[in-house]
């Protein structure tokens, strides 16, 4: 049987990083870290990344890949269960990379790809969900009357997608990251971000909702 072949260096570096930096903030892991974990030289390692905000930027670019490819399947979420699974499936998303969510403000604040770049994740966002609360009301599962409505709702639902961890994060400081919260953590994001489209479900979907959310809660106990 052949061998496989030994993953390259710089897969190793962001993939070594991501954990590090999920686990412990950005601002906390310095690329002596990183190389230290890795086993290599900082040398080394500068060779392949000149500056950890280069490591910043590769990890943000396939963020961004995986994300775009994700978004397109909301105009496919008919009713609320399609909806559950399209939010669990970006949660998911969002917990994979979750170093770029918990330290946002710092990231923001000091690098110019980041900066110039995440409003554009931001308005795709809120496209994907006007386009999942436009196949809800095609599927006649959410009364929305007005398009002011719609941006208003797909607004706030990317609101909530985007300062969800630091919610989380605040509750429970020492524990809100680590890998063993995040089933509990997604099932929490997905409710709070689908609770906002309550007020427009239809009646017999709104009680589907709360039977997913007590299915998916009873799991987790």
């Amino acid at each position: 049987m052949a061998r496989k072949a030994p993953r390259r260096t710089a897969e190793r570096i962001l993939e070594v990083s991501l954990a590090l930096f999920n686990r412990f903030g950005e601002p906390h892991v310095s690329t002596a870290a990183i190389a230290a974990e890795l086993g290599i030289s900082s040398g080394n390692l500068y060779y392949h990344y000149r500056a950890k905000d280069d490591i910043v930027n590769a990890l943000f670019a396939q963020y961004e890949l995986a994300l775009s490819g994700l978004l397109q399947a909301g105009g496919d979420a008919a009713d609320v269960e399609d909806a559950w699974f399209f939010m669990h499936r970006l949660f998911e998303l969002i917990w994979q990379y979750r170093f770029l969510y918990r330290d946002l403000n710092n990231l923001l604040s000091r690098n110019r790809l980041l900066e110039t770049q995440f409003p554009g994740v931001l308005q795709a966002k809120v496209g994907a969900m006007r386009e999942l609360l436009a196949a809800m009301r095609r599927g006649d599962a959410l009364r929305m009357e007005h398009d002011d409505d719609a941006q208003a709702v797909a607004t706030c639902m990317v609101v909530v997608l985007t300062y969800w961890l630091c919610f989380e994060y605040v509750g429970d400081p020492r524990r809100a990251m680590e890998p063993e919260s995040a089933q509990a953590a997604l099932l929490r994001g997905a409710q709070h971000v689908l609770g906002l489209l309550m007020p427009y479900l239809e009646p017999a979907q709104r009680a589907h909702l709360a039977r997913l959310a007590q299915a998916y809660a009873d799991v987790e106990r």
